[in-house]
């Protein structure tokens, strides 16, 4: 689930616990958190419902003034369901502060490496991740269908893989594109992956 900066300010604030998306499938679950920029996300409740079910209290809490305009921000499409999730923020996203760390020792080093060479070895298409990292800090901040414009993959597997990056912090993402982080800055410079 994306949400705009100013939604973001407003999830951290507790003003806002509540999101309406059309999905084909759900992409969380109650019970699951996801991580995001406001934070982590405790997902307490995912209930599929009607256009007709959302009352104004539920707009108010999704961050519109009114139920029309939860309407209107909505993805169409015959193939999706609506659904209402309810979450509460639960703490910062601990991948926060993991991008934030630059003072790698060798042994962080060696751990990276060792899941970047999984990832590689696992990979069918051939090992990825030095191309990836690299192309990031050649190219921050461009949309990843730029990115991919001249890679083999499919946007999809492209974007899966730039998460997976993201979770060992050395990936942020933008509002358009991404970039590397202080970590996977770092972690370029006392390597042989560049």
């Amino acid at each position: 689930m994306l949400f705009p900066g100013p939604v973001v300010e407003r999830i951290e604030r507790g003003e806002i616990t509540l999101a309406f998306r059309r999905w084909k499938r759900p992409t969380v679950v109650a019970g699951g958190a996801l991580h995001s920029p406001a934070g982590l996300l405790a997902i307490e409740e995912v209930t599929i419902v009607t256009e007709a079910d959302i009352t104004e209290a539920d707009a108010r809490d999704a961050g519109f003034d009114t139920v029309d305009q939860v309407i209107a921000s909505l993805q169409h499409g015959d193939d999706r369901t609506l659904y209402r999730i309810r979450f509460r923020r639960a703490g910062d996203d601990p991948r926060h502060a993991l991008r934030a760390d630059a003072d790698l020792d060798d042994v962080q080093i060696a751990a990276i490496d060792a899941q970047l060479d999984r990832w590689d070895a696992a990979s069918k298409t051939g090992p990825w991740t030095a191309d990836v990292l690299r192309l990031i800090a050649a190219r921050p901040a461009e949309s990843s269908a730029d990115l991919v414009a001249d890679r083999p993959e499919e946007r999809h597997v492209f974007k899966r893989r730039v998460r997976h990056l993201k979770k060992l912090g050395l990936t942020e993402s933008l509002d358009v594109g991404y970039r590397l982080s202080p970590r996977g800055q770092a972690y370029l410079e006392h390597t042989d992956r560049h």
